[in-house]
């Protein structure tokens, strides 16, 4: 009953990103709280043929906060100093591959 009750998601978000997917989900706990998991799947070819390698984050209530500035901060300081030309609301795929042919790509 608990492990089936550790393995039941609230919530869940999916986002296919190429070779990799990365999961987004909330869950109970035990004592009726709730934790989200960041899961980052990757599809690897191995002699015993596709294997899928996993990386979980495991974020509770108390450092939801504190995560939550970090991200934006980061993603912020990416968007506007790093990379203020990319368009990140544009098809990022077909942009990216117009970048690349025109030798235009930077990262």
């Amino acid at each position: 009953m608990e492990e089936q009750n550790e393995k039941q998601e609230i919530f869940s978000q999916k986002v296919k990103a190429g070779k990799r997917t990365y999961f987004f989900d909330i869950k109970p706990t035990k004592s009726g709280d709730f934790y989200l998991t960041i899961t980052e799947s990757k599809k690897r070819l191995s002699e015993d043929g596709v294997v899928y390698e996993k990386h979980k984050i495991f974020l509770y209530k108390e450092d939801v906060k504190k995560f939550n500035t970090a991200l934006s901060d980061t993603i912020g300081y990416l968007k506007e100093t790093l990379m203020p030309h990319y368009d990140f609301d544009g098809p990022a795929e077909l942009d990216r591959e117009l970048q690349v042919e025109k030798g235009e790509y930077k990262f």
